[in-house]
């Protein structure tokens, strides 16, 4: 790939490096791929179009680098690679054909790669901020926080999983994995009222994210919160640790702005409001999203999060999965795998365009490596249905 051509284009090809956790991948479903080009369209120039769009990101801020998983099948020497493809506002990028994926292992090109997609079920944990020192926050947080909550009910599948807690001085679990759509209907609508305490957020966020390293499969915490801290035993800098090193990417709805505008009429520039550092707070959230793969939408209004909710569940389920057999022999010496996106008629880096037919800038920034006597194999094949 020439150095002009990578540079020009920009699509965030998120892929981390390293292997992730084993994950039990349960009850798979894929969409098909568009069938490769036919001979006699062999020569004309592959472009592919996303769909139309609302121009800029639903998030704010940075997101941070998401994992791909990477499975070793020993019986088979099947390598299956799950990945994101997402343009430079963090949209999942459809429509890229079987033939516009090249994969190299150890620089060598790969001739019996197969691509589909994947929509996978997710474990979700809910974590709620339920609490405060101030009484008119509180009234904030009874009305915006549920309201938040419950519209997550609308994006679950049949397949996934949600357990959701709530904080204030101390952690409560409200309903876990096996708890059903009635019970948590119930824990977002039909509960008490915050109480006067104080609000022990990083010490929560560590609990949580210990609470989810024992789940497999695909993974996210959804944190519900403005990110104000008033007197955890835990540092700010010991929340950040657990957000990197805890393999469950976090995903925040920043209700602070919400919060603001509901209670602006007792707002003054003096007084008790005036002590919380909302500023500090936010960017605590985004850097915990950051550090952990996930995303911050900031909220001025919690009545319609139906796009925030969409945005955040494709890019928690949708996944291209690479899948090829490795012709190597040596199972102790690492490998290599190097993915690039090409125009099979040119030879030459693909071309993306926007619904109005403007090109997308792209860069490809997968290269990635694993061993085979120690890479994870996936417990079961993805359920999928393939074309020649």
């Amino acid at each position: 790939m020439r150095t002009g051509n990578f540079l020009q284009r920009f699509i965030c090809f998120c892929a981390g490096l390293g292997l992730t956790a084993a994950a039990e991948t349960q009850g798979l479903s894929a969409g098909n791929l568009p069938p490769a080009q036919p001979a006699s369209e062999s020569r004309q120039r592959a472009v592919v179009e996303e769909p139309a769009r609302r121009s800029g990101s639903l998030f704010q801020g940075e997101q941070g680098r998401q994992k791909t998983e990477i499975y070793f099948d020993r019986a088979t020497g099947m390598v299956t690679m799950k990945m994101l493809v997402q343009d430079s506002n963090g949209y999942f990028i459809p429509n890229i054909r079987r033939d516009n994926f090249v994969v190299y292992e150890n620089g060598v090109r790969q001739q019996n790669a197969t691509v589909e997609i994947e929509h996978a079920p997710v474990s979700m944990a809910v974590l709620l901020e339920w609490g405060g020192r101030y009484q008119a926050l509180n009234r904030a947080l009874g009305d915006q926080v549920p309201r938040a909550a419950h519209q997550l009910l609308d994006e679950l599948g049949r397949d996934d999983k949600v357990a959701v807690f709530r904080y204030g001085d101390r952690l409560e679990r409200l309903a876990d994995f096996s708890s059903g759509r009635e019970a948590l209907d119930t824990s977002f609508v039909s509960v008490d009222k915050p109480d006067f305490s104080e609000l022990n957020f990083y010490d929560a966020l560590i609990s949580t994210v210990d609470y989810m390293k024992k789940v497999s499969g695909r993974k996210a915490i959804l944190l519900i919160s403005s990110g104000v801290d008033t007197f955890s035993k835990a540092r700010y800098e010991d929340a950040l640790v657990a957000a990197r090193d805890g393999g469950t990417p976090i995903y925040v709805i920043d209700i602070a702005p919400a919060l603001r505008t509901s209670v602006q009429r007792a707002w003054s520039g003096s007084g008790p409001y005036a002590r919380i550092d909302w500023n500090r707070a936010e960017a605590q959230l985004q850097e915990i999203a950051k550090i952990s793969g996930g995303r911050v939408y900031a909220v001025e209004s919690t009545f319609d999060l139906s796009g925030v909710y969409d945005d955040l569940m494709e890019n928690l389920r949708v996944r291209y999965v690479i899948t090829y057999k490795s012709n190597r022999s040596d199972l102790g010496a690492p490998r290599t795998v190097r993915i690039e996106l090409v125009d099979p008629s040119t030879g030459g880096p693909l071309e993306i365009v926007d619904a109005n037919g403007k090109p997308v800038r792209w860069q490809l920034v997968f290269e990635n490596t694993y061993t085979p006597s120690s890479a994870v194999s996936l417990s079961r094949s993805p359920e999928v249905k393939r074309r020649g």
